[in-house]
């Protein structure tokens, strides 16, 4: 299983990260001079903090100096990350985070936009800064409701399972009717937390969940979003439901990981390999 829990939007305290100052000269002179299509830009080095909102926070302001034009594409994202000598999903959490913004377009098999301006009037909901990116969030939820299982294979009861599945087959119902099932996904994890018997787990859940439905996951989760999609965490989720429902608190606590394992893994595609 990838080791990705302790990755990503932090880096491990007393290890510093070394960066070089990026600096290029402008425009086709640079281009001819290095003959790369994407010269370097002229990035600073990133702290050893939350990643992407200072990944995004450059990014912003080289747009705003004209370095990156309207309508212009960005370099991909694996130069970006290479650039900045950081991981690819801590680039991908910065420019959906400056998609939100709508300060770039990402248009899959394409590339990613930079756009004329940046929306005024934003939501309020949307001007917020998370507490956490998306993959901070699976990360949390991986170790969080992977015990949240455990605890309800060793407590449920038949009314508690029985309501697990209920959430699950409206799931099902839901992708039948060619819906997404985020309302059903949310009942299912939210029931399992129930059956723990604790009020504080089920109050961390459901914290967590708001996160979840927050503007930058489902930005992040709209490029991805597929019937396949569904389909595998329907399955991944059913696995969960015979482990807990067998009173079986490691099986049931691997099945869990293991979907949150797989959602991890399937944000980390890069952009460049969907279509």
């Amino acid at each position: 299983m990838a080791k990705w829990y302790y990755h990503l939007t932090t880096c491990t305290p007393g290890i510093s990260l070394r960066f070089r100052l990026l600096v290029a000269p402008a425009g086709a002179a640079a281009r001819r001079a290095t003959g790369d299509p994407h010269p370097p830009m002229p990035f600073q080095s990133i702290e050893p903090r939350r990643l992407y909102r200072q990944i995004a926070e450059q990014i912003r302001s080289l747009i705003r100096s004209g370095e990156f034009k309207a309508g212009g594409r960005l370099p991909p994202e694996r130069d970006l990350a290479r650039q900045l000598g950081v991981s690819r999903p801590s680039v991908r959490e910065a420019l959906i985070a400056l998609e939100v913004e709508g300060l770039v377009d990402v248009r899959i098999g394409s590339g990613i936009y930079v756009t004329a301006a940046e929306r005024e009037h934003m939501p309020a909901a949307e001007r917020e800064e998370p507490a956490a990116g998306p993959f901070e969030l699976l990360r949390a939820r991986y170790v969080i409701e992977g015990e949240c299982a455990a605890l309800a294979a060793k407590s449920a009861r038949k009314a508690h399972i029985a309501a697990i599945d209920e959430a699950l087959q409206h799931m099902h119902a839901e992708m039948q009717g060619e819906k997404q099932p985020l309302d059903a996904d949310r009942l299912f994890h939210l029931r399992i937390a129930e059956a723990t018997g604790n009020g504080a787990l089920v109050a961390v859940v459901k914290m967590l969940w708001d996160d979840r439905t927050g503007p930058l996951y489902q930005q992040l989760e709209h490029h991805y979003d597929s019937p396949e999609l569904w389909t595998a965490a329907l399955a991944e989720h059913r696995a969960v439901v015979k482990a807990i429902a067998d009173h079986n608190p490691d099986a049931a606590r691997t099945a869990m990981q293991r979907h949150l394992n797989q959602a991890y893994k399937r944000f980390s595609k890069g952009w460049d390999t969907l279509q």
